[in-house]
């Protein structure tokens, strides 16, 4: 029985055979966080004060002003000082994941997903990294989930596994292991799922499990 703080890694690269090495869970998030991403060097994210803001460089369908002064003192303190512009809306580009993967192709940043279903529940997704395509999950643990329904909750990592971010032409996904996402969206952006997961220990982000999209934004800091 080994104790909470050791983790036991089984490592598998295309590179190199798979082996086992046993780390403390506090190495295994620094380790998964400067991998994951360049700008990611404290071994714990840092976050802003009470007083920080969110700021927009246009307006936003889906996030009034509780919602910002909200999400501003959950958010990394790397994204401090910076505007948010939009990259990505079904209201203006459509709904498909396609359409939003070409909008963030040249994208290096974080980026807020913000979703509102047809029960007009509004929730969503702080990434490290911008949504892509790839063989493997993605991101750090920066990375976390947020849902106004009906009060503000914030899911952060757990330190259970490292599944941040994925993603095809089929579908996005942000969390998972136990047999379900913590987020999911298919490739028209219009069905979506949520379920409690071991990468966040969160609850469903939406009143129901499945749900419908009504709308939804994407925005990454402007450098």
């Amino acid at each position: 029985m080994l104790p909470d703080n050791i983790k036991v890694l089984y490592i598998a690269r295309d590179c190199v055979e798979p082996y086992v090495e046993i780390i403390t869970v506090k190495n295994c998030k620094r380790r998964l966080s400067l991998s994951s991403s360049e700008d990611s060097e404290a071994e714990e994210p840092e976050y802003q004060e009470e007083d920080a803001a969110l700021v927009l460089s246009g307006d936003s369908q889906l996030l009034d002003e509780l919602h910002l002064q909200r999400l501003a003192t959950q958010l990394p303190q790397r994204t401090q000082g910076y505007s948010w512009q939009l990259v990505y809306s079904t209201a203006i580009h459509g709904s498909s994941l396609r359409t939003l993967y070409r909008k963030m192709a040249d994208l290096d940043s974080p980026v807020l997903l913000i979703i509102k279903d047809m029960h007009k529940k509004v929730f969503g997704a702080f990434s490290s990294d911008s949504f892509r395509v790839s063989n493997y999950c993605y991101g750090t643990g920066e990375t976390f989930l947020f849902s106004f329904n009906p009060d503000f909750q914030v899911y952060r990592w757990s330190g259970e596994n490292s599944y941040f971010v994925s993603g095809d032409l089929k579908s996005l996904q942000i969390g998972g292991g136990g047999g379900g996402f913590a987020l999911w969206l298919d490739a028209d952006l219009y069905h979506g799922a949520s379920f409690s997961c071991p990468t966040f220990h969160n609850a469903p982000l939406s009143t129901e499990e499945d749900f419908i999209v009504q709308d939804l934004e994407v925005w990454t800091v402007q450098n």
